[in-house]
């Protein structure tokens, strides 16, 4: 069984995890197969280790991490590898793999310079 897991930062914000929600429902309404979970890195659950455990035990043997983020910082280059490397060692059967940062796809930078772009034209 294939599964995903979008990897948000969190927030201490209850409300700033509204978008991470939707764009779960939009992929689970895309993909019905397709196990997918929320995971945060902090201040909110379930965590990384807890949504690869979750999958894991419902028999998935493919998880793909994509990191809803922007870009890259110190928690995508340094902490997440060493995560991922330790839920590799714990969950042998399931083949872990990182996806590209959500906003370093060509196609997100082209919506967020639309959306931006097309501010400059509001009135007010």
């Amino acid at each position: 069984m294939n599964a995903l897991v979008l990897l948000g930062h969190g927030s201490r914000d209850p409300g700033w995890v509204a978008p991470l929600v939707r764009v779960r429902e939009v992929v689970t309404h895309a993909r019905p197969a397709l196990a997918v979970e929320l995971a945060f890195l902090e201040f909110m659950s379930p965590t990384l280790e807890e949504a690869v455990a979750a999958l894991a035990g419902c028999g998935a043997t493919r998880i793909v991490v994509a990191p809803v983020f922007l870009a890259q910082g110190g928690h995508l280059r340094r902490d997440l590898p060493a995560r991922l490397d330790s839920l590799r060692q714990r969950y042998p059967a399931c083949t872990l793999r990182l996806a590209t940062v959500a906003g370093e796809a060509p196609g997100v930078i082209a919506a967020i310079a639309a959306h931006v772009g097309a501010q400059a034209d509001l009135p007010g």
